[in-house]
C-alpha cells in the first residue's frame, strides 16, 4: 500500500524530518554509504523488517556493496541471534534477486575451523585491549565470543573494524535493553578511531528509524563510555 496516498501528513512529516531535517543537520551529516549502512543495521536492529527492504535498493545505488550489505546482516547473528536475523537475510536474498545480483557473493572468510580462535583473540585485542588475550579461557561463552563471534565474523573481508564496530554499535542501540554492552562497544569505537563526534552523528541519522528513548540512552552510553576512556 502506498503511504504517501493513505498517510499523506504522516509521510509529509516524516521524510520532512528524516531526509531533510535530520540529513542537513549542522554537524551530524555522515558520507553516504556510512548513514545508509548505520541506518540499515539500526533496521536490522530494531526489527523493522518493512524500513529495511524500502531502504535496501537506495542504498545499493549510493556506495554500499552487496559485500557490504550481507557482511551488515552475517554480523547481525552474533548481536542479535539467529531467530531475529534470518527475516532479514531472506530480505537481503528478494532483493537481491530482484536486482539480478548473483548469488552466492564471492567468499569473505580469512579463517578456518582451526584457526578462527586464535585469529579471534588475535581481532578482540585489537579492538579491546590487550586485557582481551587472555578472557576467552574464563568460560566457554567467553570463548566462543572470541573463535564465533571475533573469529568467525570480524575476520571476514568486506568491512574493516571500524564500521565492524559501528554496525555492532548501531543493532545495539536499536534493540534497547543492553545498555552496559552498547557501552563497551562505544568504547571500543572511540578505541579504534570511531570518535566521540562520529558516534552522535550516527545516533542521529538513526533516530527517526529506532525512536527517541533509544536515542537518548545510546547517547548517555557514548558519554559514559568516553568519560570512562579520558
Amino acid at each position: 500500500m502506498e503511504l504517501q496516498k493513505t498517510d499523506p501528513e504522516f509521510m509529509e512529516r516524516f521524510r520532512n524530518f528524516a531526509f531533510d531535517e535530520v540529513m542537513k543537520e549542522e554537524n551530524q551529516q555522515l558520507d553516504t554509504p556510512t548513514r545508509y549502512l548505520a541506518i540499515l543495521a539500526a533496521l536490522i536492529g530494531c526489527g523493522g523488517v518493512d524500513a529495511f527492504q524500502e531502504m535496501l535498493p537506495a542504498a545499493l545505488k549510493n556506495g554500499v556493496t552487496p559485500v557490504m550489505l550481507k557482511e551488515t546482516v552475517y554480523q547481525a547473528a552474533d548481536y542479535l541471534g539467529y531467530g531475529r536475523m534470518l527475516p532479514f537475510l531472506n530480505a537481503t536474498n528478494e532483493i537481491f534477486a530482484q536486482m539480478e545480483i548473483a548469488l552466492p557473493l564471492p567468499g569473505q572468510a580469512t579463517t578456518t575451523m582451526n584457526d578462527r580462535l586464535e585469529n579471534g583473540v588475535e581481532a578482540q585485542t585489537a579492538i579491546f585491549g590487550e586485557h582481551m588475550k587472555e578472557a576467552w579461557k574464563k568460560g566457554h561463552i567467553n570463548r566462543w565470543l572470541a573463535d564465533n563471534c571475533f573469529g568467525d565474523y570480524y575476520t571476514r573481508g568486506g568491512l574493516d573494524y571500524k564500521q565492524r564496530e559501528m554496525i555492532t554499535f548501531c543493532f545495539l542501540a536499536a534493540l534497547g535493553g543492553c545498555e552496559p554492552q552498547l557501552t563497551s562497544h562505544a568504547g571500543a569505537n572511540l578505541r579504534i578511531g570511531n570518535d566521540n563526534a562520529f558516534l552522535i552523528q550516527v545516533i542521529s541519522q538513526c533516530l527517526p528509524y529506532i525512536g527517541y528513548p533509544r536515542s537518548l540512552n545510546a547517547l548517555r552510553c557514548v558519554n559514559d563510555a568516553a568519560q570512562a576512556a579520558r
